[in-house]
């Protein structure tokens, strides 16, 4: 059996969504998106809970701004040590965070998954089919095509053209990649700031697998997605075999 091993980025400022939350709520300061509650738990907690009782995670690693470090230990002790995590410093950019935290993964982990902290409506039959693709090919995210007509818009708000979407996905998270690839990625990445690992690993060259997954994946940005993942969190979908996109179109047809 492969190991895996979770990495979970929590070490942003959450700006769109403090800046939402001050305006639609009269805060000065509210907390970050990972940790409101959401129907009585911790966002980022409810992101982790769905790999605490995998056999296959062997190793869970929530990366913090060091300002939060000491508050979040506390509050959270209890679920620390049921959970068994690794809490370490994140970095200035999402990606130093996350080169970060693979320098903390154990030399005899198989695979290393990424998940962004505020997405916490996963579902244990998606990651599932992730990890299945990723042990297939060493890489794999889950993702949904665009079904939206699609404008490139100038600076000055006016539509510049359509753009066409039929080969157009929205990734999503928990990203999977065999840990000596994404270890060989980052360590070519220079200055290069990716928005995901799949942008680094696309750099890289290496093939990436794309398991098509649920909107209600969603990523919590904003106050109107928070109110969105209450509406949601009690209604998670369990579909039944996630479809693969190219290369295992073939397996999926026998």
């Amino acid at each position: 059996m492969s190991t895996f091993a979770v990495i979970l980025p929590a070490a942003g400022k959450s700006s769109r969504f403090q800046s939402g939350a001050a305006a639609i709520l009269g805060l000065g300061t509210p907390n970050k998106k990972p940790f409101q509650e959401l129907k009585g738990r911790a966002v980022w907690l409810r992101a982790m809970e769905p790999f605490a009782n995998r056999d296959d995670v062997v190793q869970r690693i929530v990366a913090l701004s060091p300002e939060d470090l000491d508050w979040f230990k506390e509050k959270y002790l209890s679920n620390l040590a049921f959970m068994d995590l690794t809490l370490i410093e994140g970095g200035a950019e999402r990606a130093d965070t996350v080169e970060r935290a693979l320098s903390r993964v154990r030399a005899d982990v198989d695979f290393v998954a990424v998940h962004d902290a505020a997405r916490p409506l996963l579902a244990h039959e998606w990651i599932d089919a992730i990890f299945k693709a990723a042990e297939k090919t060493g890489a794999a995210i889950p993702a949904t095509p665009i079904s939206s007509t699609l404008k490139l818009v100038t600076s000055d708000g006016l539509i510049e053209k359509t753009v066409p979407r039929d080969r157009l996905w929205a990734a999503q998270t928990p990203q999977v990649f065999r840990r000596q690839l994404l270890l060989d990625a980052y360590a070519q990445r220079g200055e290069f700031q990716p928005t995901d690992e799949a942008q680094l690993i696309e750099r890289f060259g290496h093939p990436i697998a794309v398991v098509e997954c649920s909107p209600m994946n969603l990523k919590i940005t904003s106050q109107e997605d928070m109110r969105l993942a209450q509406a949601l969190v009690d209604h998670i979908p369990k579909p039944s075999v996630a479809r693969l996109l190219h290369p295992f179109e073939d397996d999926r047809r026998k």
